[in-house]
């Protein structure tokens, strides 16, 4: 029994201590874990402070590069300054070689309809395929009849616009020697306007300078009297250096000295002023000038007035044998100008301290060219001699970087002004018609631009008038090389050059919109392919939102209150399926946007959506029925039962241009509306 018992004893004892190894492992273990867990987390903790430290370091690496980028920015801004005139000396000057267009046309070039069609080879076919190898034959020869048919229209394609390019390359170039012809006979006319075209056409300068010029020419002393515009005082930084500060976590400017910046200053005017007289002397071939007087101002507040005025900041006069002996690119330029030369600098330009001025264009006694200035000196663009408004509008392609020239007024060929853009992808040359109209330019006048546009083989067409346009000319203009500038516009773009002009007397309450013939309505017919009925809507707006419920025209409300747009029958014979007639100069005045929609008519086609509706177009026509333009518009897409098809925007100077449109709504006619302000009970 005791044996027994101790055995039992002994057996309950060992599952004890197996229990309580068991325990003590499992103990062991979990601490492990927990030690395990607690280094994971403090090497992450050590990883995360890690890559703390390395992106503060980073951040600050970045901002001290770029406190670096802005300084090195800043001293090569100050460097391009100093050497102005250096490098401006090493520009080419301008010459009337620069205005003449060469023969020379691209040959013709077929393309793969040089390559004659290849002929079968009788002897790849073997017996029994003799009909085979005739069929062939016959499909090959009429494959070639019909590359020599196109060939030979492409050909005559070619010849065609190789004739019209060669005339019109003529044409300009005998406009070129009738230049040089007047300016070797010393009229003044010609003389300005071609060292005017010399000054805006010089690389010299940098572009962003200013643009400015007055000008006159005395024959009898052979002398240019200008007034140049000089850039302002805000040319030169006010900042010095840039450093970052990591304590404050931010960039500290260091300001340049007031001193050290009126130096440079005085120094960027005396260089340009020294290179303006430099590219007139170089540009003159002829001979045209024994001296130039020039008056460097800047359009600023006259700090005895407080009011906006030209301030004589700079003025020489320079003989051509004087300016001929210096040496410019090693000369200090306030000291050439002012001891060299005689002139006078500013000694304050910062402040605006004016100098007086040498012989103004207004003493010479004859005409000015005179484009900038105060207010009251706006030129009224109705009432400008048609030639100074024609040499305006050259001058505004000037100031636009371009090179402009006017044509002959004998032989111009429908074109004022010629105007080539240097930009290698957009630009290219420009025939530019000038119209100045009191009424709206008619959409004649827009397709005979776009004629001369082919036929000269120019890259774009544009149109500039003291009226405006109405939408058949926007409609005809869409999708061409055609731009349409209206007389808003014109001033808008005069003014942002720093030019002249004004519509209407001085003091007159500004127009907002140009004068327009009597209202007249339009109609837009529209059309499309594809078995599915629709209704045709429309919606006068104020941005996006519709002026009134009454203003949405559609199948429950025929017309607006006032009538200016309804629906009406398509014109006969038009092969339009719906049509609208809009009086777009008699929509209200608060109205800047018509908005047209098209929806699946729900009780013809309940089911159809818009993947039916191809080929779409809006003809547009006047109130007797001719077709002024078509406008293209975007397909349907699958599951959409509505669609915005485009927009007439009222543009700022009164006209009307299309937008297209090609939002889709999948909610029909109702999702549509609603988008527009108008509640869908």
């Amino acid at each position: 029994m005791t044996r027994r018992s101790n055995g039992l004893i002994g057996i309950w004892a060992e599952a004890q201590r197996d229990r309580q190894r068991q325990q003590e492992l499992r103990q062991r273990a979990l601490v492990q874990e927990q030690r395990e867990l607690e280094r994971q987390q403090r090497a992450a903790e050590r990883e995360a402070a890690r890559l703390d430290r390395e992106r503060r370091a980073a951040y600050r690496q970045a901002r001290e590069a770029e406190a670096r980028r802005r300084t090195e920015e800043l001293e090569s801004r100050v460097t391009a300054l100093e050497g102005l005139l250096r490098a401006g000396c090493a520009a080419p000057g301008f010459t009337t070689a620069r205005l003449t267009e060469p023969e020379a046309l691209e040959p013709f070039d077929p393309g793969h309809l040089g390559q004659p069609t290849l002929m079968p080879d009788p002897g790849r076919y073997g017996i029994g395929r003799r009909t085979q190898y005739e069929a062939d034959l016959r499909a090959a020869r009429d494959a070639e009849a019909r590359r020599q048919h196109q060939l030979a229209a492409y050909r005559q394609q070619y010849d065609q616009w190789a004739a019209a390019r060669l005339a019109q390359v003529r044409q300009h170039n005998a406009g070129v020697a009738e230049l040089v012809s007047a300016l070797r006979g010393g009229d003044p006319d010609a003389v300005v306007d071609y060292f005017s075209a010399a000054l805006y056409a010089s690389t010299a300068l940098p572009e962003e300078f200013p643009h400015q010029i007055s000008a006159a020419y005395d024959p009898g002393a052979r002398q240019l009297v200008l007034e140049w515009e000089l850039p302002g005082v805000d040319v030169v930084p006010e900042v010095k250096a840039v450093r970052y500060m990591p304590t404050a976590d931010q960039e500290k400017e260091t300001a340049r000295p007031v001193t050290q910046r009126r130096a440079l200053y005085r120094d960027v005017l005396a260089q340009c002023v020294l290179l303006a007289v430099r590219e007139l002397f170089a540009a003159d071939e002829f001979g045209a000038l024994e001296s130039v007087v020039l008056n460097g101002f800047v359009d600023d507040h006259d700090p005895a007035t407080g009011r906006r005025a030209r301030l004589v900041l700079a003025a020489v006069t320079v003989d051509r044998p004087a300016f001929g002996r210096l040496h410019l690119e090693q000369v200090s330029a306030p000291e050439c100008l002012t001891d060299a030369l005689g002139g006078r600098l500013s000694a304050r330009p910062d402040q605006r301290t004016a100098v007086r001025p040498e012989r103004t264009p207004g003493e010479v006694g004859r005409g000015v060219v005179s484009h900038g200035g105060g207010e009251d000196g706006d030129p009224d663009l109705f009432e400008m001699d048609p030639v100074a408004f024609e040499a305006l509008v050259a001058e505004l392609f000037r100031a636009r970087g371009m090179q402009a020239v006017m044509t002959t007024r004998s032989n111009d060929g429908g074109v004022d002004v010629e105007a080539l853009d240097p930009d290698p992808i957009s630009g290219g040359r420009i025939i530019v018609q000038v119209k100045r109209y009191r009424r709206t330019v008619p959409p004649t006048a827009v397709r005979d631009l776009f004629g001369t546009v082919q036929g000269a083989g120019a890259n774009k067409g544009v149109l500039v008038t003291t009226s405006g346009f109405g939408p058949g000319s926007y409609a005809f203009a869409n999708g061409k090389p055609l731009t349409l500038v209206s007389g808003e516009e014109l001033v808008g773009l005069l003014a942002q050059h720093g030019l002249r002009g004004r519509l209407g007397p001085a003091g007159a309450k500004p127009r907002t919109a140009p004068v327009a013939e009597p209202a007249e309505h339009n109609v837009l017919g529209m059309s499309w392919s594809g078995r599915v009925a629709l209704d045709v809507c429309a919606l006068v707006c104020r941005g996006a939102r519709v002026l009134s419920d009454d203003h949405f025209v559609f199948y429950n409300n025929p017309r607006t209150p006032d009538g200016t747009v309804r629906a009406t029958e398509p014109l006969s014979g038009s092969g339009d399926r719906a049509a609208l007639r809009v009086a777009f100069d008699a929509l209200p005045a608060t109205a800047d946007r018509l908005v047209l929609a098209a929806a699946i008519d729900p009780e013809v086609n309940p089911e159809a959506d818009l993947s039916l509706f191809t080929d779409a177009r809006i003809r547009l026509s006047d109130a007797a029925g001719a077709e002024l333009g078509q406008l293209e518009v975007s397909d349907g897409r699958p599951g959409e039962t509505a669609l915005v098809l485009g927009s007439f925007r009222k543009r700022s100077g009164g006209n009307w241009d299309f937008v297209v449109g090609g939002k889709g709504y999948a909610g029909g006619l109702e999702a549509l509306v609603q988008e527009y302000g108008i509640e869908v009970a």
